[in-house]
């Protein structure tokens, strides 16, 4: 006889871990107890030998389907003489090391309940068990015990008070479990907020009024979506035109995966990740143009994901001509997702027309994640619901609680504990009150589930970002330190590979970025680690006049360009593009470029792509950050065409990029009536061409062969896969993201895992 204490760590607490220790110790005929801590999970463990070893080895074969085990550490202890096994409360200590759950949608098990006519909770739109519902956006404090979470103001019936105190039952210790008896109860409302009808019949209301042409915001998981019939152009047209969302991709919620196939290309990688617990909107290749125009303009891909809440699967039954939704985040452009009734029913009520909301309150927001499939891999777009607040594991301890605070775009912040970054949902685009409350309130949050006080921040170097002067306000009295902005990005990537820290090659290609030159950076080759970086490669610099505004008139970046290139003969170039300039503008545009007046210089690659994408006449202005790019991407059509031609120049120890014939060949290749999509095809490949002969220069350089690629470039995934493609042919190791996203959604991983190295 022997008796062990084991104690289990990561993803262990509301996934049905205890239930599963307790079958499997009565399956061995073993005696003791389990129970969570702050830690994670500990059990006390006691009977025959080789009872005991094969009980260890099923628990780490076989653990719960949603756990994540990171450690287990056995220990002998004295043994108790106990008879059973129990399943016991939690037990309170001073640290806490367990992982939250993300949330999980609906299981098959509960699926299958929800459409039997003679179970009780047949089709009750929150049904749940141990392996699925809401975790992340509920819970309020640790540990995961009910009273801890929103589910705390429903007191369970007799019967879900059974199911929850046995160990044999599905539902043992499922927090969120209820029924109709004693759960949340769903409500229709006008968007004047006057009620309309509740439970079931709300749900075929919704359904009908869906059909029927009415946008319907949808209380969800982690926050309101507004949903419309996807096949219908008119009221689409009225989401867009009331959202102020004129052109950006809706995402679209499909009844099933067979609906989905019918309408795009699923590869098998594909499939499996729609189907997952973490149920993400996937982009997946169109099969035609089978949807209106206005739900992806301008896109060869559509972002689908699969009914997750068990309210998402009930709307579709109930209308069985209701196959695909809009289902587009209820909230203004940028802003993060709404979640609280009241500001929804104040905030949505000029866009929706009707609320099916209910009573168990969202405690965080959470927004749907966003990926596509490359090589078979998840790249993320966004990293949200479903993988947050699981951490990232770095090779690196941190000796400090580190506040990362992220960038203002795509903003998403993290915590260092140990070895672990703690990366935050998608908050949104920073400077807006919405946008300030959200990242306040997730901040706190994560200070609370993790109990922990951060020690330092790292912030970008920007002076001006938003995000920055939160953590000031947040932290007026930790050390701050500033980290560059590609920089970040570099060591994001490699953080997120889990590289020690040596020598890469970064290739760092977004928008903007503060340089420590103080000009705008965006198209950079660095030689970096964790600790320091030097810059060795970049576009050559070009004025951006305007600054924000050239952002969003893309024209004018394309009208400068030319202007560096032609001179003033380029108003002479018999191409469309030019013809459409007002001259008026353009002369006081020349006046400050030439003048030096408001004209920040820009070595940004993601520029060079609006340049090019405002030149072949496809976008003049955008609605949405990348617009420009991602439909010069679409045109794309594959050509044996070489690529253009270019200038490396070394100035001191810089390599300088100089890209004015690459403009005067495309203009060349306008005037001979060249197809569009053949000379994107030629840029992009020209571009890949860039990135091979910089990193060829500077392997034979610095003797360094692993390359790093981050920045928000790379998501246009036909320029990854080349260049991926042409590096490895060249015998490099490529690094590229895969549990964060490489636009600034990732860049608070590389400022943590800088700061573990400048603390």
């Amino acid at each position: 006889m022997e008796r062990f204490k084991i104690f289990i760590k990561g993803r262990v607490q509301g996934v049905g871990f205890r239930p599963t220790v307790y079958r499997y110790a009565n399956q061995f005929n073993l005696s003791g107890f389990v129970c969570n801590t702050q830690k994670g999970v500990l059990i006390e463990i006691e009977g025959i030998e080789e009872n005991l070893k094969n009980f260890i080895e099923k628990i780490k074969k076989y653990p719960p389907p949603r756990a994540d085990i990171k450690e287990i550490k056995i220990i002998p202890v004295k043994i108790k003489g106990e008879k059973n096994f129990k399943i016991i409360k939690s037990k309170k200590d001073l640290k806490v090391e367990v992982e939250i759950s993300p949330d999980i949608a609906v299981c098959k098990d509960c699926l299958k309940e929800l459409f039997a006519k003679k179970d009780r909770r047949y089709l009750f739109p929150f049904i749940n068990c141990t392996n699925c519902g809401p975790r992340f956006t509920i819970i309020k404090n640790v540990p995961y015990d009910r009273k801890n979470t929103t589910m705390n103001e429903f007191s369970m019936c007799e019967i879900c008070q059974e199911e929850y105190e046995n160990p044999l039952s599905r539902r043992f210790h499922a927090q969120p479990n209820c029924c109709f008896v004693c759960g949340p109860v769903l409500k229709l409302l006008d968007n004047k907020g006057n009620f309309i009808c509740e439970g079931i019949e709300a749900i075929k209301k919704t359904s009908k009024l869906l059909k029927n042409g009415k946008i319907v915001a949808i209380k969800g998981i982690g926050g309101y979506h507004l949903a419309c019939d996807a096949f219908n152009k008119k009221v689409i047209r009225i989401l867009r035109e009331r959202k102020k969302r004129y052109e950006k991709p809706f995402a679209l919620m499909a009844k099933d995966l067979e609906t989905i196939k019918k309408y795009c290309y699923v590869s098998k990688s594909e499939e499996k990740i729609l189907e997952s617990w973490e149920a993400p909107i996937v982009l997946l290749k169109k099969k035609g143009e089978i949807f209106p125009e206005e739900v992806a303009p301008g896109n060869n891909y559509l972002g689908f994901f699969l009914p997750y809440a068990p309210l998402h699967h009930l709307i579709f039954h109930f209308e069985k001509n209701l196959n695909v939704l809009i289902m587009t985040s209820g909230n203004f452009s940028e802003d993060p997702i709404i979640y609280q009734d009241n500001s929804a029913l104040k905030l949505l009520k000029n866009i929706s027309d009707f609320f099916l909301t209910h009573n168990r309150k969202i405690y965080i927001n959470c927004d749907d994640s966003v990926l596509r499939i490359f090589n078979k891999k998840i790249y993320f777009i966004r990293r949200s619901r479903g993988f947050v607040p699981s951490p990232i594991i770095i090779p690196y301890n941190s000796k400090k609680i580190i506040f990362a605070v992220g960038a203002d775009l795509k903003n998403t912040f993290a915590f260092t504990k140990e070895n672990k970054v703690f990366l935050s949902q998608h908050i949104g685009d920073i400077g807006t009150f919405l946008s300030y409350q959200a990242y306040k309130n997730s901040v706190n949050l994560f200070k609370n589930i993790l109990e922990i006080e951060p020690e330092i921040v790292i912030c970008d170097m920007h002076p001006d970002y938003f995000s920055s002067k939160i953590s000031k306000e947040l932290f007026p009295d930790l050390e701050k330190i500033s980290v560059q902005h590609h920089h970040a990005h570099i060591a994001s990537c490699m953080a997120d590979n889990f590289s020690k820290n040596q020598k890469v090659i970064g290739v760092a290609f977004d928008g903007t970025g503060y340089g420590i030159d103080r000009n705008i950076w965006g198209g950079e080759f660095l030689i970096c680690d964790y600790e320091s970086f030097e810059r060795r490669a970049h576009l050559k610099y070009f004025p951006l006049q305007g600054g924000e505004i050239s952002i969003k008139e893309v024209w004018r970046i394309g009208a400068v360009y030319l202007y560096m290139v032609f001179g003033d003969t380029f108003l002479n170039l018999n191409i469309d593009f030019v013809k459409k300039i007002e001259i008026r503008k353009w002369e006081i545009i020349k006046k400050m470029v030439d003048k030096k007046i408001n004209s920040p210089l820009n070595s940004s690659m993601g520029r060079l792509f609006d340049a090019v994408s405002s030149i072949l006449n496809i976008r003049e202005k955008i609605s949405y950050e990348g617009q420009s790019a991602i439909e010069l991407e679409m045109k794309i059509k594959n050509s044996k065409l070489p690529p253009y031609k270019y200038e490396i120049k070394k100035e001191k120890n810089l390599y300088i990029i100089d890209p004015e014939m690459i403009l005067f060949e495309i203009v060349e290749d306008l005037k001979r009536k060249l197809n569009v999509g053949e000379i994107s095809y030629r840029f992009h490949i020209t571009v890949v061409d860039i990135i091979k002969n910089v990193c060829k220069i500077l392997r034979e350089e610095n003797k360094i062969n692993k390359v790093a690629l981050s920045g928000g470039v790379f998501q246009n995934i036909f320029l990854l896969e080349k260049v991926v493609e042409i590096l490895k042919k060249e015998k490099f190791e490529v690094l590229i993201h895969k549990q964060v996203p490489p636009n600034d959604g990732g860049i608070s991983l590389g400022q943590a895992a800088i700061g573990v190295f400048k603390s």
